[in-house]
């Protein structure tokens, strides 16, 4: 089968979240297992040039409205995969991937545009005729919409698309003007089509045009069509489509994260033999951020975007509550007064709160590693890699009983304990989840619980192998399209 995978961003060439992880491991974990795959992407400033130095450079004309671009590709090869990154130095040559200090580029629609059409460019050039287009979230959600143009291509006639929802928060919303500079067909801007409370939407395009949709958990996927809260003005669309909306949980890359293997790590452990490895991962810990503490004061670790999503500020409150039997470290950047409140908390507990103010990859797989307790409080959460990195590292998590956190953190002695959950949204019941968790942390039974989040199996290939049968449905049978 072939596959072209198009996302805004993916590891190891560009990251400012989740939907980098998947889109580059899916990408390869497909490949892996016989496929033949085409990753699309922007080539952003921040991408390293080792990547496109030996890489060969292809030029692509990309027509908006009524203006014709000139781009480019930068093809090559990365393990078994073929990678096409997209090439406009005017929409990518950028200090940030969608904007800066907190705020959207404002040409953020012409830059997506020109991306959906540069990807569907990219397979032409290279003469890579998709079975499957697979498109992540707002970013390349036009692409439907350019397929399904009286005037598209019939090099794509035979494709089907698959759009993933890694976050319906984020929806692309753009004024109605942008219908024509983005050189999208107007008939398609109704309410049945792309008009979205009179704006144009990407993540609509997405949901209405493709032929089957999915999430990146089952649970997230049952959320997003039972509320406005998590449905965000799309949960009517979404229950009417139900038949050709998936769960599919996220899987994590073990070529990185596992700390057999873990080369960030000082000492590299087991599930088996796991207590000197977090000792000195825990002990670095305490040295960076002069935690003056016994060593054996349990450690809370955050790695985290600093967002209200997050439910950040519910966890502040609650950690309140529990300062003096603990030490916290938390890693992360985003919203200033959250970065503020974290700061403060540093300051007046200096030998107890490590704060990080900075994403640093190294120093998270440290955190990861060397925290006992892993704190996830999300008000929602689509699916969620930070609980399945503590798991496999060892950190016990406490989280939201939400989306993907649901899905694979159970506190039933029934379904293998391996964490403790509480309300989204709830300070009161963090803090009891925090405390269930404290005392268990002093009780025989806590080794079982870390060992049961070590054993358990997060990789790709499950979760690939439920995409390829999503793959295979949307080709046997054309879905029915809103």
């Amino acid at each position: 089968m072939k596959v072209l995978i198009a996302a805004s961003e993916a590891v190891p060439f560009s990251k400012t979240g989740g939907l980098a992880d998947v889109a580059g491991s899916l990408s390869q974990t497909i490949a892996g297992l016989g496929n033949e795959v085409l990753l699309v992407s922007p080539k952003y400033r921040s991408i390293s040039p080792q990547w496109t130095k030996n890489a060969q450079k292809i030029p692509l004309s990309v027509s908006l409205g009524t203006s014709a671009l000139n781009g480019g590709l930068w093809v090559f090869k990365h393990k078994s995969v073929r990678v096409a990154l997209v090439d406009h130095p005017a929409f990518y040559d950028r200090a940030g991937l969608y904007g800066e200090t907190g705020r959207d580029y404002a040409d953020n629609d012409l830059r997506f545009a020109f991306f959906a059409k540069a990807a569907l460019g990219a397979a032409k050039a290279l003469k890579f005729q998709p079975d499957i287009i697979h498109a992540h979230d707002w970013q390349t959600g036009l692409i439907a919409a350019f397929l399904k143009s009286p005037i598209s291509d019939d090099f794509f006639a035979d494709a089907k698309t698959i759009f993933t929802i890694h976050n319906l928060a984020y929806q692309g919303n753009f004024p109605p003007e942008s219908v024509q500079k983005c050189g999208v067909d107007p008939l398609l801007f109704n309410a049945e089509g792309l008009e979205f409370y009179r704006q144009m939407s990407f993540m609509k395009s997405g949901l209405v045009f493709s032929d089957c949709l999915n999430t990146v958990s089952p649970t997230y996927a049952q959320e997003i069509q039972a509320s406005s809260e998590r449905g965000f003005g799309f949960e009517g669309l979404l229950k009417y489509r139900s038949r050709y909306l998936h769960g599919i949980l996220n899987g994590l890359d073990m070529e990185i994260w596992d700390p057999q293997k873990d080369t960030l790590l000082e000492r590299k452990y087991s599930g088996k033999n796991y207590a000197e490895g977090k000792t000195a991962a825990k002990k670095e810990i305490f040295l960076k951020g002069n935690l003056n503490i016994p060593a054996k004061t349990p450690l809370i670790g955050i790695v985290s975007r600093l967002d209200h999503q997050k439910g950040l500020d519910i966890a502040l409150e609650a950690l309140g509550g529990h300062i003096e039997n603990i030490a916290l470290a938390v890693i992360g950047t985003g919203d200033p007064a959250l970065e503020g409140a974290f700061l403060d908390f540093a300051k007046r507990f200096p030998q107890r709160v490590y704060f990080h103010p900075k994403f640093d990859e190294s120093f998270a797989h440290k955190v990861y590693a060397g925290s006992d307790i892993f704190l996830m409080p999300s008000r929602f959460e689509p699916c969620g890699l930070g609980q399945m990195i503590a798991m496999k590292y060892g950190s016990v998590p406490v989280a939201s009983r939400t989306g993907g956190l649901a899905d694979t953190v159970f506190e039933s002695s029934d379904k293998n304990q391996n964490g403790f959950l509480c309300e989204p949204g709830n300070a009161e019941d963090l803090k009891r989840a925090l405390s269930r968790a404290l005392k268990a942390y002093d009780a025989p039974e806590w080794k079982n619980i870390v060992s049961s989040g070590m054993n358990r199996d997060f990789s790709w290939e499950k979760s690939a192998e439920t995409y390829l049968k999503l793959y295979q449905s949307a080709r046997n049978a054309r879905a029915g399209i809103a």
